[in-house]
């Protein structure tokens, strides 16, 4: 039995378990009176702090301000962590791991194949050694555009690295070229991007700062076109800040522009041929997703590479603006949808970016799709705090809705990525407790569409778990499943317990070998919000048996105790039932 990572109940003083429906627990306390209509207009977060305040001094501020004293941080949502460089050995994945990490993503913007191959099988031997099931992420390059300031496989901490910052003096001239034969340097940037003078224009933005940059002007330059040389191959600039280039690869956006690129490089279609599928990879990121037809496209060759290729996850990168004025169709297509927004900030003024973001949660939230938001602890790259921002983002996220958090440098070159991931995880465990998930329940089940009977018989069976739990102050919520997919649905409605999605594998034989199908599943898991994936063991069928398994890990783990409720999702033959059992060890 292979467990994703240990799991609690979040439960708060100020909460407790209840409060997904807005009516009563159903207890040996009933008193038998109708409950109180729910107001989606309360604030759950003014009642909680209200409750503290109640409380005195002693009981009320004093919880607030004073460090937790719980001894586990993992949290409902989940931790994606780029790996590689400074997270690429068997500790220090052992150490990303046991912090929380839930998904590796590997970047192929940057690193060959065998570079990434070499980590992966380094992830594979922390996870038998910790015995944490985690997913794999491949992030596609796309159309993107870089600065490539040393070979290929070289890091910023190895001896052939550049030692000296490019420096960028504000209001200097500054020429971007096609030849990357010339040398980077303060008067020339060679991109790697041929088409790059088709599509820019005199009066254009252009931003080029670190690999997963961190935005910040001391390390990243805003530059203004002013000429463009195609013959030449010549992009004439002029900075608009100071700043230091530094590292072994500079990022290059132009503001608003490189739609028509294609969106899967020749690259990027030999990395899914010859890594993904052969490594049966669980998650593809499509960087730069434009549209529907782009992630539709994506899935046709997927399809095409057999099984193992059709069973990956699409989660389309929303990082450009006309992405997100498609954003429907683009969540209809995919799998799930990554915020990208330290790329989308650039294409659009900053004081919208909060609106944009909590309008693709919302949308995803609805249609059941996870949602990823990306550059929340930048500062963690190189300090072992994050800002007062930073934190307050993180669970403005949680808040919002997201089913994870997704971490880039700092965990990629980060001093300190399994701390990041540690504060990561508290802030959003934290954010749980006065996450209002009563309103989020109703706004994906309004009445009028339970009426007009437009539920599917699996969205049917999560809601009525959910609602099930709430009532019975349950402790979790155990769901059977081959596929994972009644679990996800489970998720969609945001409970405040643990979701075990108990995947029962299938043994299939093709023409050669026997072919266990279903850790695919399971590991897919891992990208929603409260679900906890359980591989069981596939010649041991009998029901009761697997419930004790789940039950006696959740006992060791803290999450259940004599005499709790918990909410089991299962078949009984061809029909598919919601049932509450008491913990009976």
């Amino acid at each position: 039995l292979l467990c994703a990572t240990s799991f609690q109940p979040v439960a708060s003083p100020a909460l407790g378990r209840r409060g997904l429906i807005g009516e009563p627990c159903l207890n040996e306390h009933d008193d038998g009176k109708e409950p109180e209509e729910y107001d989606s207009t309360s604030n759950l977060i003014h009642k909680s702090v209200s409750n503290l305040a109640a409380a005195g001094s002693h009981g009320g501020l004093s919880q607030i301000v004073e460090a937790s004293s719980e001894k586990s941080h993992s949290s409902l949502t989940k931790v994606i962590c780029t790996v590689g460089v400074q997270s690429r050995t068997v500790p220090e994945l052992v150490a990303l791991l046991r912090a929380g990490m839930n998904v590796a993503r590997f970047d192929f913007s940057w690193g060959s194949m065998a570079y990434h191959t070499a980590t992966l099988e380094n992830l594979h031997t922390a996870m038998k050694q910790t015995k944490i099931l985690c997913a794999t992420m491949l992030d596609t390059r796309g159309p993107e555009i870089g600065v490539q300031l040393a070979p290929d496989d070289v890091t910023s901490f190895d001896a052939a690295a550049p030692k000296e910052p490019i420096v960028l003096e504000q209001g200097s001239r500054v020429t971007l070229t096609t030849d990357t034969r010339v040398k980077a340097s303060a008067k020339f940037l060679p991109v790697n991007n041929p088409a790059m003078t088709k599509f820019v224009q005199p009066g254009d933005d252009v931003f080029v700062g670190q690999y997963l940059f961190t935005g910040t002007e001391a390390s990243s330059v805003y530059l203004k076109v002013e000429e463009v040389d195609e013959a030449l191959g010549h992009i004439h600039c002029t900075c608009k800040n100071t700043a230091r280039l530094s590292g072994v690869l500079l990022t290059v956006q132009v503001s608003n522009k490189g739609d028509d690129l294609p969106t899967l490089s020749e690259f990027d279609i030999h990395v899914i041929k010859h890594w993904l599928v052969p490594h049966k990879i669980d998650f593809l990121s499509l960087s730069f997703t434009p549209d529907a037809a782009a992630v539709h496209e994506c899935r046709a060759l997927l399809r095409e590479l057999g099984p193992t290729g059709a069973n990956v996850n699409i989660i389309a990168k929303v990082e450009r603006l006309n992405a997100l004025k498609r954003i429907d169709e683009i969540i209809a297509a995919a799998d799930g949808v990554i915020l990208s927004r330290g790329n989308l900030g650039l294409d659009m003024p900053p004081e919208k970016v909060f609106l944009s973001q909590k309008m693709v949660l919302f949308k995803c939230n609805a249609a059941g799709k996870p949602v990823v938001l990306t550059r929340v602890v930048d500062t963690m790259t190189d300090t072992p705090r994050p800002t007062r921002a930073e934190a307050t983002d993180v669970a403005n996220a949680v808040l919002d809705g997201a089913d994870a958090i997704m971490l880039g440098a700092e965990t990629l070159r980060g001093m300190f990525a399994p701390e990041a991931v540690a504060t990561v995880r508290r802030i959003c465990r934290q954010a749980e407790k006065v996450f209002d998930f009563e309103n989020h329940y109703q706004q994906q089940l309004p009445s009028a569409m339970v009426d007009r009977g437009v539920l599917s018989q699996s969205e049917a069976l999560a809601s009525s778990a959910v609602r099930a739990a709430s009532k019975v102050n349950a402790a979790m919520i155990v769901v059977f499943t081959r596929s994972g997919h009644t679990a996800r649905l489970v998720s969609k409605y945001r409970p405040n317990v643990p979701i075990v999605s108990l995947v029962i594998p299938r043994i299939q034989q093709d023409s050669i070998r026997w072919i266990l199908q279903g850790e695919q599943a399971a590991r897919q898991g891992l990208i929603n919000r409260g679900v906890v994936p359980l591989l069981a063991n596939p010649t041991h069928s009998d029901m009761t048996g697997l419930l004790r398994v789940v039950f006696d890990f959740a006992k060791r783990n803290g999450t259940v105790k004599e005499g709790d409720q918990v909410v089991v999702i299962q078949k009984v033959g061809t029909t598919s039932v919601v049932k509450v059992m008491a913990m009976d060890f």
